[in-house]
């Protein structure tokens, strides 16, 4: 059943969300005939879609999926070519647009996880390394192309892929703009599995359960400690950081209290929505 303590955002268009278990939310980006290509209104979509789900207390993982052959082509650079008109404002051209950061480089308070359908390149391949977690299927290919088409992966993949898989990996597949299969994503860490193609849903759904089944407020509090890591230089000001915010935080909440005191009992514990 779809949640009701918060209202949803305004029905969307690009995005088709459901609810696949228990405080999963399921986001299918279903524009199939331009393989699932992002114009401005749908990244402006996809990014009042996030901060929503971030609200609502009975949420706690999102996944992100396509329909058909594509989870996403990245940008609609139909639309980018029409914004790059000499006599138009450069403030206006679609790489600059505020919304060309609606996942790529969300930072957001709850994980989502990418279960890729099948090509992620540009700003879908952009969306993938900054997921937290990736099923992929086994035919489903990844690509930075921009450099092909003149312009440059700038929507926040670039330093993530670097601390991801090295200096030397990032500029082999950036750089040449070449294809990379779910296999050797795998390799280098960017995929955590790799599943038959009408199976990637399914898997994807079972790690969403697999989290969602804990804390809501640990959740937030763990993945919050994850991303200080990777984000910042010290590991050290890292945990300093999540000790002083978010555990502080979660110390104040009443979903660590129920779960010490159902692991006491020798019982499931009975979470509360996350805290806001």
């Amino acid at each position: 059943m779809a949640p009701t303590e918060t209202p949803p955002p305004p029905t969307p268009t690009f995005l088709k969300l459901s609810y696949p278990a228990p405080r999963v939310l399921l986001v299918r980006m279903d524009r199939p005939k331009a393989l699932n290509a992002m114009f401005t209104a749908a990244q402006w979509e996809m990014d009042a879609v996030w901060k929503w789900f971030d609200l609502e207390p009975r949420l706690s993982v999102a996944i992100i999926t396509g329909t058909g052959r594509a989870f996403s082509a990245g940008a609609d650079l139909k639309e980018w070519n029409n914004s790059m008109s000499s006599d138009a404002d450069p403030k206006s051209r679609m790489g600059n647009a505020p919304a060309f950061k609606p996942l790529s480089r969300r930072l957001g308070r709850k994980p989502v996880v990418a279960a890729v359908n099948g090509l992620a390149m540009g700003g879908g391949c952009e969306f993938v390394v900054n997921c937290d977690l990736v099923v992929a299927a086994d035919d489903a290919v990844f690509g930075l192309p921009e450099v092909k088409r003149g312009v440059a992966p700038i929507g926040g993949a670039l330093p993530r892929l670097i601390r991801s898989v090295g200096l030397q990996r990032a500029s082999e597949f950036a750089l040449t703009g070449r294809n990379a299969t779910a296999q050797e994503m795998c390799q280098w860490g960017i995929v955590n599995k790799v599943v038959p193609k009408d199976k990637v849903v399914e898997e994807a759904v079972r790690y969403a359960e697999l989290i969602a089944k804990n804390s809501p407020d640990a959740i937030i509090c763990t993945r919050a400690g994850l991303r200080q890591g990777w984000e910042t230089a010290s590991v050290e000001r890292a945990v300093e950081w999540t000790l002083e915010k978010e555990f502080a935080e979660l110390q104040r909440g009443e979903n660590i209290v129920e779960g010490l005191k159902a692991f006491a009992e020798k019982r499931e514990p009975q979470w509360k929505g996350s805290r806001l």
